[in-house]
């Protein structure tokens, strides 16, 4: 299970990594018994990084999501490319795990992955690299606010993935979903 976190300075960042940070924990409790492992990505700025790589250790967890920095600019398919460079190099460890990517983000894209490019198209195109690997990706609506664009529903469709609109994201709310998703998929 890996998270992957809009982390920009657009609205309520902070909100939602304190919600995330609850979750991961919670589910890494959960996932110590099932042998799963649950890791984080977040994108910020013009960047993405591997926040907590892929564990099943709650003090490593709690160490690592202590100091998330929040921020900048959204290079939301630098995020979308770096979970997939994690997944893939989680499956090459172990081929029998099935990935779930929980994609939490407003869906506003402001950095390409490529100088020149076209920052929601390449977020776009990731999302569907992400589907044509098989990876269930469940996408959070993080959106706030009357006025709202839109934009995580069709990047979830680019996944072939979920969307969730979340009106007010708690860390309870993402385990929830997360569990939801976890026990759908195992039937």
């Amino acid at each position: 299970m890996l998270f992957v976190v809009d982390a920009s300075g657009s609205m309520a960042a902070r909100t939602r990594m304190t919600a995330v940070s609850g979750a991961v924990l919670g589910l890494l409790r959960d996932a110590y018994q099932r042998r799963d492992k649950v890791g984080l990505v977040t994108f910020r700025a013009r960047s993405a990084e591997l926040a907590l790589p892929p564990t099943s250790s709650v003090p490593t967890a709690q160490q690592r999501l202590s100091r998330l920095r929040t921020g900048g600019r959204t290079p939301l398919a630098g995020g979308l490319l770096k979970a997939r460079a994690v997944l893939d190099a989680e499956r090459r460890r172990d081929p029998r795990r099935r990935p779930l990517v929980v994609l939490l983000t407003d869906g506003r894209a402001t950095v390409a992955a490529r100088d020149g490019g076209d920052a929601v198209a390449d977020s776009r195109r990731a999302a569907g690299l992400l589907a044509a690997d098989g990876v269930h990706t469940v996408v959070v609506d993080c959106e706030a606010g009357h006025v709202r664009l839109g934009l995580a529903a069709p990047l979830a469709a680019a996944a072939g993935g979920e969307l969730v609109t979340l009106d007010e994201l708690t860390a309870d709310s993402v385990g929830d979903l997360v569990r939801e998703t976890r026990s759908a998929r195992a039937a």
